[in-house]
């Protein structure tokens, strides 16, 4: 039988909880205003998992960040819990919510031209905006 890694995480409060069964499609780094305002750093990660391989448990209050964009989080603690597009069969969950550190790498870098001056270049592929799916 093949068994596939088992993720969690949640938000900050544990009042919202998610699973991820196997590896993410991709991981990357985002820094556009929204993810930098929304976590209050200078940039977001996220690995992005096909929607059926994840779980969600709890609440949750969804706010349309973009046409496509809904991020959601937790009415208790205000956390990002995770995103999802509208036109798309995916889930984006931040890696600073997985309950271990360490477990994915981000392979690409997005909204660049919004990148601190002070981060270092050239480390991973980096776009001026949206990379193509």
């Amino acid at each position: 039988m093949n068994q596939q890694k088992t993720y969690g995480g949640g938000c900050a409060c544990g009042a919202v909880r998610f699973r991820a069964i196997g590896s993410p499609m991709r991981v990357g780094m985002c820094h556009c205003m929204t993810c930098r305002q929304v976590h209050g750093s200078a940039f977001s990660s996220y690995a992005i998992f096909d929607r059926s391989a994840v779980t969600l448990t709890g609440d949750t209050r969804e706010w349309r960040s973009s046409e496509q964009g809904r991020r959601h989080f937790c009415p208790l603690c205000g956390s990002v819990a995770f995103m999802m597009y509208a036109d798309r069969d995916e889930i984006a969950l931040p890696l600073g919510a997985f309950d271990e550190t360490g477990l994915f790498e981000p392979t690409y870098e997005l909204w660049c031209k919004h990148k601190e001056p002070w981060l270092p270049r050239g480390v991973r592929p980096e776009y001026d905006e949206e990379r193509a799916h």
